[in-house]
């Protein structure tokens, strides 16, 4: 599982481009890319528990 990569770097730029209409940030550092790996795998964790307690095979966007 930790070879397995949810956020890809390339799209964070692409995004943060998007939400910054003045351009002022013109990088991202590799820390911003674990940071969110970590926050994602963790809400994914938090949701996958819901779901079992709801006994419920399918997560949905409710658990999040």
């Amino acid at each position: 599982m930790a070879g397995t990569k949810i956020i890809i770097k390339n799209n964070i730029r692409k995004i943060v481009k998007e939400l910054d209409p003045e351009n002022v940030i013109n990088n991202v550092g590799k820390e911003v890319e674990d940071a969110l790996e970590e926050k994602v795998k963790e809400n994914l964790k938090k949701a996958i528990a819901r779901a079992k307690a709801n006994q419920r095979k399918t997560l949905f966007a409710r658990d999040l």
